[in-house]
């Protein structure tokens, strides 16, 4: 398997001329890497101007191995041969490397650049990527793997502290400041000679204002890639290989979908042990879900129901020593079966949902204010009150719904639960709930019986004195609803307590629609307008699809073909009528677009002339039938797709601050937005839009 590494943008706050001569005195040794032996130059050539210099080298490099494997393998070092391809005109340095030792056997493929920052051209940026591929090694790939893994990333920061240690080293000499390469011809110009160098460097005061600290928002924009300075104060100390892992899902994300915030990648990440593959497929399943449920929108668009703000014993409440958010929960004197039976499963689910995503919005406030990572929020849960009637199967039923629901789309945004007053039906509770709680997130949790909450060892360790709650003998005034019971007056009717129609999310913008073979659902859109945009972001959910667009010169009559579904979906309609004409009664406006199971779609189309336009989905058979389809098939039942889609008709200079905004205004079909609009924009767009 090859193992890659790709590192994060590193800045130095000096100009390029002055890291390169800092970088030219790590040869032909460098003390400061100890195993890094020494190096021989094997070619060098410059092109006439002097603006381009190449450099070749053997570098030779001790194995910090065991002595068996050394004994078998027959060698004490390994060698590699570097590429340098320096531009003075365009002040970027090229290290290309690879091994020459064993190469018929591994393959190590270093790629590393120097360049000026895109936003101050005083500071230069390097960035680093390497893969590793091990075809065979007398038996010990897997040891190999391991070692070679554990001294690359051992070295890879040391490579920083040692650009630092040479600057200083040229300082220290008297040596501040070193001229831009200019082209022959405008040294030989007097006027030119006459006049300042055009480096900003040469300038004291702009070189005093270009190298102020920059925003964090700069510093994840150098071209979409992040910034080592930005991921150690906003995300925290990772490793080499962590910090690898999240850039290289970012970057991924970036093509598939709208890339979430990476305090969101990281903790999918965490909670895969950093294993990629796993973190993606988890990461792009709630993602979806994200999407499905409108998710990013619930702060502003959930309103609790009445009877949930005053029986719903729960609320913030200052935060813990750490400075991460403090949640408060009464569940002891909250009457849960009252709540689902007043309020339904959903609405408790809703209610959940908002409390985390204010949690995370807090993390982000108290980042700021502490100026350190906060990545996870404290809950401090009084069970004083529990009895049998919290262990109701129905509510039990919703309370490991919500649990799954949470682990599977917030992962590590937990950081520690403190439960105090736990009685003794608690461990009935927590033998049902916990084999449903992630192993992770059970070792957060700490439960104190009776009154052992207080005085060392308690409460007191984790929360200052001040803001203990007064109801567990703390002197701080909590907020927090007392609960209670909730009336019977409250509760829904049995019949409509059964329906399956309380639903969540009903007033999503998406709508869902079923496809089954010969029979296409489409939509129609009337353009008034030439050159307006229709846009459109959908998902496939299950099945292949293709998708079309038409323009139509009749107006359609929609033929409706009801879709029965255990989960809401709009009728599936059919406009394009069997004895229309293509080229003649509708015409193809964009090639059609095989959309395959999972696949996140965003589109648009600049209408050339008004009229009606079809958006159409079509089901396409599968290459290999499932298991579950042939069955279907005996029965005489088509096996059917499923779509979610939205779409929107917006004004050319409005389409890039819209919800479903792409690369472009050309019209195409592009199933990945590379530019993506920030989440303002989104929820501006989507709200006018409706």
């Amino acid at each position: 398997m090859v193992q890659k590494y790709q590192s994060p943008v590193r800045v130095y706050k000096f100009p390029f001329e002055m890291v390169m001569a800092a970088y030219e005195k790590r040869f032909p040794t460098c003390p400061l890497i100890p195993v890094f032996l020494g190096s021989e130059v094997l070619s060098e050539s410059a092109s006439a101007d002097g603006s381009t210099h190449v450099i070749e080298r053997s570098c030779k490099l001790s194995v910090d191995a065991p002595r068996l494997l050394k004994k078998i393998a027959g060698v004490e070092c390994v060698f590699f041969i570097q590429k340098n391809t320096l531009s003075w005109r365009d002040r970027t340095l090229l290290i290309e490397a690879h091994n020459e030792t064993f190469a018929s056997r591994v393959t190590v493929l270093e790629t590393c650049s120097y360049s000026v920052h895109p936003d101050n051209e005083s500071w230069t940026c390097f960035e680093q990527c390497a893969s590793l591929d091990i075809k065979s090694f007398f038996g010990f790939e897997n040891t190999v793997e391991k070692i070679a893994m554990k001294q690359y990333t051992a070295n890879i920061k040391r490579g920083k502290e040692v650009i630092e240690y040479y600057l200083s080293e040229l300082m220290s000499e008297g040596i501040t400041e070193i001229p831009r390469w200019v082209p022959p011809a405008e040294r030989s110009s007097p006027s030119k000679a006459a006049s300042p160098p055009a480096a900003p460097s040469c300038c004291p005061a702009a070189r005093a204002e270009l190298r102020l600290d920059l925003p964090a928002e700069w510093r994840v924009q150098l071209t979409d890639k992040l910034d080592a300075d930005y991921i150690e104060r906003y995300l925290g100390r990772l490793t080499p290989m962590q910090e690898s892992c999240l850039i290289q899902l970012r970057g991924w994300l970036q093509e598939t979908h709208k890339i979430p915030k990476d305090e969101h990648i990281l903790r999918f990440l965490r909670a895969r042990d950093f294993h990629i593959e796993k973190a993606k497929e988890m990461l792009c399943q709630s993602l979806t879900w994200r999407k499905q449920f409108q998710v990013d929108y619930i702060l502003e668009t959930w309103k609790p129901p009445s009877g949930l703000e005053e029986y719903y014993a729960g609320g913030w409440h200052h935060h813990d020593r750490e400075g991460r958010p403090l949640y408060v929960l009464r569940l002891g004197q909250m009457d849960t079966k009252g709540l689902v039976k007043a309020l339904g499963e959903e609405a408790l689910l809703r209610q959940v949902l908002s409390i985390n995503e204010e949690g995370q919005k807090r993390c982000e406030e108290n980042t700021k204010i502490f100026g350190r990572p906060i990545t996870s929020w404290t809950c401090l849960v009084d069970l004083e009150g529990l009895n049998m009637r919290h262990l109701w199967r129905p509510g039990v039923k919703a309370l490991l719904r919500i649990i799954e629901v949470v682990e599977a789309n917030y992962p590590e945004t937990l950081g520690r639960l403190l439960i105090v007053r736990a009685p003794r039906v608690f461990p009935v509770l927590w033998t049902l709930v916990s084999p449903f709680i992630n192993e992770n997130t059970r070792q957060k949790f700490l439960v104190y019986s009776g009154n052992n909450y207080q005085g060392s060892g308690g409460l007191i360790d984790y929360i200052d004195k001040e803001i203990i709650p007064d109801f567990l003998g703390g002197d701080c005034l909590c907020q927090v609803p007392e609960g209670g019971q909730v009336p019977k007056s409250y509760y829904l009717t049995e019949e409509l307590e059964n329906l399956d129609h309380i639903r969540l999310w009903a007033e999503t913008i998406y709508q869902s629609a079923q496809v089954s073979k010969g029979a296409p659902h489409e939509i129609m859109i009337e353009i008034v307008e030439s050159s307006s945009v229709i846009t459109w972001d959908f998902d496939i959910l299950k099945g292949d699809m293709v998708f079309n667009i038409f323009h139509s010169k009749r107006t359609p009559q929609a033929v409706k073909r009801e879709v029965s579904s255990s989960v809401p979906a709009v009728n599936n309609e059919q406009l394009i009528d069997r004895s229309w004409v293509l080229g003649v009664d509708y015409s193809i406006v964009e090639s059609p677009l095989t959309c395959r199971e999972g696949e996140s779609i965003q589109g648009s189309h600049i209408t050339r002339w008004p009229g009606i336009y079809i958006l159409q989905w079509r089901a396409c058979g599968p290459t290999h039938a499932r298991v579950d389809e042939v069955l279907s098939s005996l029965q005489g039942s088509a096996p059917k797709c499923k779509v979610m889609y939205y779409t929107e008709v917006l004004a050319s200079h409005d389409f890039r601050g819209s919800m479903t905004s792409l690369e472009s205004c050309h019209s195409r079909f592009s199933q990945i937005s590379v530019t993506t609009t920030s989440s303002s924009q989104s929820q501006d767009g989507s709200l006018i839009s409706r």
